[in-house]
């Protein structure tokens, strides 16, 4: 599921970063790699504050789109 659908409040655990080796290689610096744990903070006029490694991170629903998560079961 993309991570612009998951609800506020859920923790998420990256599976797959969808796009473009340049969009991949970004959302990889911003902390979204597989296997790591998001929360979803936030949203505002479509776009998420989402926590990821430690910190907050703005990212518009296109890039939420391509970031594929499941449920974190390992709470």
């Amino acid at each position: 599921m993309p991570l612009s659908m998951a609800g506020i409040g859920e923790a998420k655990e990256v599976v797959r970063i969808n796009g473009k080796d340049e969009v991949q290689r970004h959302l990889n610096h911003l902390g979204f790699v597989e296997g790591s744990k998001v929360t979803v903070v936030s949203e505002l006029a479509g776009n998420l504050i989402v926590h990821v490694k430690d910190m907050r991170v703005a990212i518009d629903r296109t890039m939420a789109n391509r970031i594929i998560a499941v449920s974190y079961t390992h709470l």
